[in-house]
């Protein structure tokens, strides 16, 4: 292909966002950090990504404390079972716990999926709703889910409901981002990590996105 024909195909450079702006002028530090490779592209920002509430839990479940890698192979042979986009309480109840194990899920996370089907099932947690709650709320009602802590309910207000403002202090890419950004010789503890990200305001999450880049180390 001529080299003509190939850069009119390629796509037009993305431009900085309102909200890219916000974070370039509040923070020199993590500025740098974002001209580095330039700003997120539309296509690369998975915010409010994942339509079905129970499908972002079940995911963020299976994830838990493996590889980017590791958990979409492990999600792709569940899902074989219990669907995918259409993944609902009632096929993980239906699924044959025996079979998702061999998919590769531990006994416990079984015992985790079973325990956020039966709760949505019997409606202690109503999936519809939580979009109407504030963050605080939600990550309430999450983590009385066996197996969900704050960063799981964390992971699905950032990457499923799409809220703008929050930084997760316990997940270990963004605190070694910010250890690296910003030259600490140790990882930055809660506090530390909320006085760093206070100028990022109102635009925390775009910041974590950023900073998992850095890394290329995106949340599951």
């Amino acid at each position: 292909m001529p080299r003509s024909a190939a850069a009119a195909e390629r796509k037009p450079a993305p431009e900085w966002s309102e909200d890219d702006r916000h974070l370039l002028e509040a923070d020199h530090v993590l500025a740098e950090l974002m001209r580095e490779r330039g700003p997120i592209h539309p296509e690369d920002d998975r915010r409010g990504s994942r339509p079905n509430a129970f499908q972002a839990i079940a995911r963020a479940i299976v994830g838990q404390q493996l590889s980017t890698k590791a958990a979409a192979t492990i999600w792709g042979r569940a899902a074989e079972l219990i669907g995918d986009d259409d993944a609902g309480a009632a096929a993980v109840l239906a699924a044959d716990p025996d079979q998702l194990r061999d998919a590769g899920l531990s006994r416990s996370k079984v015992g985790f999926l079973r325990d956020l089907a039966e709760r949505v099932e019997d409606g202690r947690l109503d999936l519809d709703g939580l979009g109407k709650l504030p963050d605080e709320d939600v990550i309430a009602a999450l983590i009385e889910v066996k197996g969900i802590g704050r960063w799981t309910a964390e992971m699905f207000l950032m990457f499923h409901l799409g809220r703008p403002d929050l930084i997760s202090a316990g997940d270990l890419g963004i605190r070694r981002a910010i250890q690296l950004a910003y030259g600490m010789e140790e990882l930055p503890g809660p506090t530390e990590m909320e006085r760093i990200a206070e100028p990022w305001r109102p635009q925390r999450t775009l910041a974590c996105l950023y900073l998992w880049r850095s890394l290329a180390n995106e949340p599951a």
